[in-house]
């Protein structure tokens, strides 16, 4: 039992920037996402705990309100977490959402990602995606109180320029 922990403990901070994004395949509000599918331009993958939710709501709408400034990043962003299409559809009418929600109901995403907390469910971490399938940027809100703004993952990318 022991050198599980240690071994889960190793693991915590995986996939590193500079290591290959694990693949995955989700249902989408933009229809099903599959990571392979976007090789050739960069993603963002944006974990965050709920639809709704206080910091969550703030996250989305300030992508909304600076669209133009995400679209210049030339990205493909999407938000990932564990509610269900129609609670995320909800949340994209509600508020005028423009980035496609991913719907992670098993957290199986969040866990090759490693921003799975039993707690929680999904904890609020950024990954920014190169076209080549690296990782290059990860940050992960440890207290999921703040997120990562525009001008965050604008600093993001011209790091990788």
């Amino acid at each position: 039992m022991g050198h599980a922990t240690l071994g889960s403990a190793h693991m915590a901070k995986d996939p590193q920037p500079g290591e290959i994004a694990p693949d995955f395949e989700l249902a989408g509000t933009h229809g099903p996402f599959r990571l392979s599918d976007h090789r050739g331009e960069r993603v963002v993958l944006l974990f965050y705990p709920g639809d709704n939710t206080m910091v969550c709501t703030r996250q989305f709408c300030s992508y909304r309100d600076h669209a133009a400034q995400l679209s210049k990043l030339g990205v493909y962003a999407v938000g990932i977490s564990g509610q269900d299409l129609a609670c995320h559809e909800q949340f994209i009418a509600k508020h005028g959402l423009t980035l496609p929600l991913l719907s992670d109901p098993d957290h199986e995403v969040a866990r090759l990602y490693d921003v799975h907390s039993s707690l929680i469910g999904t904890r609020r971490a950024t990954f920014v995606i190169d076209e080549q399938g690296i990782v290059r940027h990860r940050h992960d809100n440890v207290l999921s109180l703040s997120y990562d703004s525009i001008d965050d993952l604008a600093t993001a990318l011209a790091a990788l320029s």
